[in-house]
């Protein structure tokens, strides 16, 4: 069936956010969807952990639906919550710190129906700033990880790390390929969402999003990113204000992912090398939150 075999608003798309203590950004977030999209549009709130009234009282401003009891489940687990029973024929799951430039939704759901072995699809994510934000990255190998872990704090501009966020390639109007795309916003066709069951519950937060994007890839989808579409990542300061726990589960997620890349038996001196220094670095980077 050709692209233009449906009018924009004969499809509709069902937006999932997971709220933990939301700033007013969360009710920029609903703003601008607004705007971001001329298609039936559903929204739904994960709340994982707020002032319950807040984010009550914002959903109703913006017709917006609140699921959850404040139980802080995770951010793949309270996104799965929030995709619970899904009828669109789209699903977005995206921050509630972002800020969604008019038409930018559209732009997003017109580059999925134009190309169908598209299973996941993101934005050009830009800081407040206007600088990129790289959310179109390649899938972490061996050696591209090490290096990045290794060198991305000290030397950012280093080649593994370059390598590992395919910098320099996302300001173009071209869509391009890429290993996994940043969990703040992507697009799935419902159907792929179905298949793949959402994200992995195990990770409680980070690397569920390159879970996905591997899993993507391993069912014949591509990851696209595209940047004609345009939204802005105001990157909230919730998380920010507990740098120990967020750099412990960081650590966690990344060892959980190792773990099942690398999961042959004769694979395990790999995973004893990745695990330990994933340790070494997590202490590291603690001790230093400390000071």
């Amino acid at each position: 069936m050709g692209a233009d075999a449906f009018a924009p608003d004969e499809q509709s798309v069902r937006v999932v956010t997971v709220a933990f203590n939301p700033g007013e950004e969360l009710e920029r977030f609903l703003a601008s969807l607004a705007t971001a999209t001329a298609r039936r549009l559903v929204v739904v709130i994960a709340d994982n952990g707020t002032e319950h009234d807040v984010v009550t009282a914002a959903a109703q401003r913006h017709g917006a639906r609140v699921v959850g009891d404040g139980t802080n489940l995770g951010y793949g687990a309270g996104a799965n919550l929030a995709a619970a029973d899904l009828e669109e024929d789209w699903i977005v799951v995206a921050n509630p710190d972002l800020v969604w430039r008019p038409g930018s939704l559209d732009v997003l759901i017109d580059a999925g129906r134009a190309n169908p072995a598209a299973g996941c699809l993101g934005p050009l994510l830009l800081n407040p700033d206007g600088t990129v934000y790289p959310s179109g990255r390649a899938l972490p190998s061996l050696v591209k990880g090490a290096g990045h872990a290794v060198l991305g704090r000290i030397w950012p501009d280093n080649p593994f790390s370059a390598a590992y966020h395919t910098a320099g390639q996302g300001t173009s109007e071209e869509t391009r390929t890429v290993g996994w795309l940043s969990g703040a916003c992507l697009l799935l066709p419902a159907a792929a969402w179905r298949r793949l069951e959402g994200f992995d519950d195990e990770y409680f937060m980070f690397f569920e999003d390159v879970d996905l994007g591997e899993r993507v890839g391993r069912a014949g989808w591509l990851n696209v990113q595209v940047p004609g579409s345009v939204v802005v990542h105001e990157q909230g300061a919730s998380w920010k204000a507990r740098p120990e726990k967020m750099i412990r589960a960081h650590h966690a997620s990344a060892r959980h992912y190792l773990r099942g890349v690398y999961d042959a038996p004769w694979q395990a001196p790999v995973r004893w090398l990745l695990t330990g220094g994933l340790r070494l670095r997590e202490e590291l980077e603690v001790r230093a939150s400390r000071s």
